[in-house]
């Protein structure tokens, strides 16, 4: 059929018909024009190329009928980019509407996590080469890598200076990670093969399921864009969807290349989902390379080849490199270990994972009982949504995707299912978490099996584009054959619906508390310094502080506490006593500021009131806090 000169041509999404179970048929062109949303292929163009679900989101050859700027601004990829994060800012409102003061969740984790950004953008600047030296914890070294770093969004660190900035710069970051995990889902399934509707729905299931919200302190955990985008990439540079398969004649060596650095840079936000990752990464190639043996062996382009092994070279050397890190702490300080009972402490009981978390808006107070026999709340409510569950079983049997592919998926989300349960599965995980924990390399350093719901989440996530899609080419099959003015209000509104049940699924109701001000200026004091009282949570504020200038200081937070800070705290509780005084001074220590409203009932509590005057040390008092000079 060819188009009439004064109609749109029918877009590349719509080629492909499908049978009632979802099964591809042989492509066909539309029998009646549609509206041009992307840049249109001929009508008459009935070629599998035609049908490629990508080639509506990134065109290898635009089109020069349209200005180059028009083509830019009108392509689906540039109204997915703008729409994911106009989508963030809704929802992880009201993040953006106090960006100087307050802060998402708590003010805890999240301030360590201000100052990591903070510290990594400083460091690459100004000392590349110690950038794991950071300033805290001192005198240790490598203290960067005490906790989960997430090094990856230095960039960011290098825009601003000082304590407002660092909030400003985490607020910022926190919203554009929720963009880019709508954004790499969406991408992920539009190379799959999903339609517009399905994509959508995966992309809002992987960037807010409501067991993330759980997690909005945990910046390490919930950035996980890259992952799908970085799948999106390799899938697409090696011609491959779950529609198709592996197209030989669609390989493009420079989204191989493209997805391989965007895996390498999601390794620098955090190993807690990066390792697991990596893992995945592994886990495909191998299955793909004993496809290939088993099967008819179709022929891959060296360039592709070539690519792979370049990429995955960069992948490997980036891995490696932070692992080697986090390997010679695990060395200085044995403490910093996981061991099997740590994971008996966190692994989730099975009804968590129907359990949402108190910052669910939809379900967090209706779950409140339910909560109450989880012991670790941040870690282990882990609802991926009941919405998306249920399009994930109606995808098992009715799909856009073939029956072998349902059968794969489904399969792959129990056994994740299982792993996730930790040592809560059958026979305490001795045939589930526990064999990947002994005998996978780096899986050791995890505590938190349950965070491998995220990947339970995006095979949940696919299975559910895959009824949507369906679902749109059956109502692009009526519309062919009747007026919009009948049915097209209705069709686009039942194609809306599904994001939107699981988008409200996913709204929040987090606290943002304000984040308390530095109680001095820290760029004017003697380095290296120690604040008094020095716990968990002071020691995090005290971190994110530090900005103003990065002094080096005793304070630090972290996942585990070095044997030396202990000592360190235990003889400041005396402070400001002659032992005290004379044991900071042997350890370098120049400066001490004590904060009068956080020392009541603490061990530090008489710091403010015992007398100094003969020890040799100046003694500063503004408003609450006191600052000693040693």
């Amino acid at each position: 059929m060819t188009s009439s000169p004064k109609q749109p041509t029918s877009t590349s999404e719509d080629r492909t018909e499908e049978s009632p179970g979802g099964d591809e048929t042989r492509p066909e062109a539309a029998k009646d024009p549609i509206p041009d949303n992307s840049d249109a292929v001929d009508a008459s163009d009935t070629s599998d190329e035609a049908s490629d679900k990508w080639d509506a989101f990134a065109p290898d050859a635009p089109q020069a009928r349209r200005g180059r700027l028009r083509r830019f601004l009108g392509h689906e990829w540039t109204l997915a980019a703008v729409g994911s994060v106009l989508l963030a800012v809704l929802m992880t409102w009201p993040t953006v509407k106090d960006i100087t003061r307050t802060i998402p969740e708590d003010i805890y984790d999240p301030l360590l996590q201000a100052w990591q950004i903070a510290w990594a953008g400083h460091a690459l600047v100004t000392d590349p080469m110690n950038l794991w030296n950071a300033n805290p914890f001192f005198p240790e070294s490598g203290s960067l890598a005490f906790t989960d770093a997430i090094p990856g969004y230095a960039p960011f660190g290098m825009i601003g200076e000082g304590f407002t900035a660092a909030v400003v710069r985490y607020n910022i970051v926190f919203v554009l990670l929720h963009a880019l995990a709508f954004f790499g889902a969406y991408v992920l399934l539009r190379q799959l093969g999903a339609r517009r509707p399905g994509a959508a729905v995966a992309g809002m299931a992987f960037a807010y399921a409501p067991w993330k919200l759980a997690h909005g302190g945990h910046m390490n955990v919930i950035s996980v864009g890259g992952i799908a985008l970085a799948l999106a990439m390799l899938a697409r540079g090696h011609g491959f969807s779950l529609r198709t398969g592996y197209r030989s004649d669609r390989t493009r060596t420079g989204w191989v290349i493209g997805g391989w650095l965007v895996a390498a840079w999601q390794m620098t936000l955090g190993f807690a989902i990066g390792i697991p990752f990596g893992w995945v990464l592994l886990t495909i190639g191998l299955v793909v390379l004993i496809s290939w043996f088993v099967k008819r062996r179709p022929v891959v382009p060296w360039r592709i080849v070539i690519a792979d092994l370049a990429g995955g070279a960069v992948f490997a050397t980036v891995t490696l490199a932070i692992a080697s890190v986090y390997l010679k702490v695990r060395e200085t300080h044995p403490n910093a270990e996981r061991t099997e009972a740590d994971l008996a402490l966190f692994s989730p009981p099975p009804h968590g994972l129907l359990t949402a978390p108190s910052e669910n808006w939809l379900w967090g107070a209706a779950h409140a009982q339910a909560r109450t026999t989880l012991p670790y709340l941040a870690e282990q409510p882990l609802l991926p949504g009941f919405f998306l569950i249920g399009l994930a079983i109606a995808g098992l049997f009715f799909s856009t995707w073939k029956l072998s592919t349902r059968l794969w998926l489904g399969g792959t989300t129990l056994v994740m299912v299982w792993l996730t349960l930790g040592t809560q599965s059958a026979n305490g995980g001795e045939y589930g978490y526990l064999l990947v924990y002994r005998h996978l390399p780096g899986m050791e350093a995890l505590r938190t099996p349950g965070r491998l719901i995220l990947w339970v989440t995006l095979l949940l996530a696919v299975l559910a584009a895959g009824v949507v899609s369906a679902f749109a080419q059956q109502a692009y099959e009526v519309a062919r054959h009747r007026p919009l003015s009948q049915i097209g209000i209705p069709l686009r509104l039942a194609m809306v619906l599904p994001v939107l049940l699981v988008g409200v699924e996913g709204w929040n109701n987090t606290p943002h508390p304000v984040v308390p001000t530095p109680p001095v200026a820290f760029s004017t004091l003697k380095a290296p310094l120690m604040i008094l009282p020095s716990d968990q949570f002071t020691d995090e504020a005290a971190m994110l502080w530090s900005t103003d200038g990065f002094p080096t200081m005793v304070n630090g937070g972290s996942a585990f506490y070095p044997a030396r800070q202990d000592e360190i705290r235990n003889m400041s509780t005396s402070f400001p006593s002659p032992e005290s005084v004379q044991y900071l001074r042997d350890l370098g220590v120049k400066t001490v500021v004590v904060l009068r409203d956080r020392i009541p009932g603490t061990p530090w509590e008489r710091a403010a009131s015992t007398p100094s005057d003969e020890l040799g040390i100046d003694r500063r008092e503004d408003g609450n806090t006191i600052v000693f000079t040693l």
